[in-house]
């Protein structure tokens, strides 16, 4: 059971409407999904995660794919079905296959070296409070990841970290289309 009303765009809190008004752009759907009904119920959440949003959107360097990558890896270790929902259709809309989403998600190599390696590095902050090893990073940095890439890298788990922490904490019921593929196998 949801422990945190939703809203719509007409009944959530004055401050909450012209946020939800803007969020629908980065809804994966086009539509106001649960978790941005019931984030609007307190503008300070709502405010919190589209202030995020807007900053990786607005000076984001990493392509959408890579960002995809990050938060699908991020939400895979979230225990939140509902982030790992979300963020496998934003993979799947940025490129990744099914196969690859599948991957991402339970932390197995992509087959590729250079994404690989920066996933590992945010899967490793997203298990281990924010700490990386030395090699992990070191390995992430062979493979051609710049220090500013890897500090933006920060931003896509903090942004999965917030989400899917509110999800769990308000018992959002997942309300996405059928079509996103099954979690599988569990790491």
């Amino acid at each position: 059971m949801t422990r945190i009303p939703g809203h719509t765009i007409a009944d959530a809190p004055e401050a909450s409407r012209p946020l939800l008004e803007g969020v629908v752009q980065f809804s994966p759907t086009g539509k106001l999904l649960n978790l941005h009904a019931q984030m609007a119920h307190s503008p300070a959440v709502l405010a919190a995660y589209t202030a995020i949003r807007q900053a990786t959107a607005a000076h984001g360097t990493l392509p959408p794919r890579v960002r995809s990558a990050l938060m699908l890896a991020t939400a895979g270790v979230s225990h939140s079905a509902y982030a790992e929902a979300v963020t496998a259709q934003l993979a799947l809309g940025s490129g990744w296959s099914p196969a690859q989403v599948s991957c991402l998600r339970n932390g197995q190599s992509l087959d590729d070296q250079k994404a690989d390696s920066l996933v590992r590095v945010v899967r490793e902050a997203a298990t281990r409070a924010g700490q990386v090893s030395d090699l992990t990073w070191q390995q992430a940095t062979a493979f051609g990841w710049t220090s500013q890439e890897l500090a933006e890298a920060f931003a896509y788990l903090g942004l999965t970290i917030f989400t899917a922490y509110f999800l769990n904490y308000a018992q959002t019921p997942l309300d996405l289309p059928v079509g996103v593929p099954a979690t599988g196998q569990r790491r």
